[in-house]
């Protein structure tokens, strides 16, 4: 039979509360908001990536850039490039160097996936946020294809139209 605790205990305490949020996962640590306006944002995938131990200090004081990363799918591996990550502050002589290339961990059937899919159709795969998961980096990617000028008109009018409808809405609420 199952002994019965003799205190009571907190289910979901936090386990420190004074933790960085970005660290902690509640926050991103770097989100490439220029992805969506030039391209269509088709599949996402999560991966993991290989970084030194400089990397992920800087990545948690905030200084990771996605704004021109680009994935590269080669002889069966993927790679992130142009992602500038920062020096790390209180770093040494062997502290890193800011846009190296570094590598993505995808499982085999999800590479295999996107080694067809991007070499078919004219995909490419841009990283649309790093966070942290378990206290491990990883890299959200997206499957996607460019706007062409009149697509990315297209999408900011659509986005006015629905602001606003929205704003009418609550417009005809607040009257009530």
């Amino acid at each position: 039979m199952a002994r019965q605790p003799t205190h009571p205990t907190r289910p979901n305490a936090e386990k420190n509360p004074r933790r960085d949020p970005t660290a902690a996962g509640q926050r991103d640590a770097s989100v490439n908001r220029i992805a969506s306006h030039n391209y269509f944002l088709l599949e996402k995938f999560e991966a993991g990536v290989a970084l030194t131990g400089t990397e992920v200090k800087s990545i948690r004081a905030g200084r990771a850039n996605l704004k021109d990363s680009y994935g590269l799918l080669k002889d069966g591996e993927l790679w992130l490039l142009n992602c500038h990550i920062g020096p790390y502050e209180h770093g040494n002589i062997f502290n890193h160097a800011p846009l190296r290339t570094r590598k993505l961990l995808l499982h085999k059937e999800e590479i295999r996936k996107l080694i067809g899919k991007t070499q078919q159709r004219g995909l490419t795969l841009i990283p649309t946020r790093m966070y942290f998961k378990n206290g491990k980096v990883k890299v959200e990617l997206a499957l996607a294809k460019g706007k062409q000028l009149w697509d990315k008109r297209e999408t900011e009018r659509r986005k006015t139209a629905d602001k606003e409808a929205r704003e009418a809405v609550a417009r005809g609420r607040r009257r009530d």
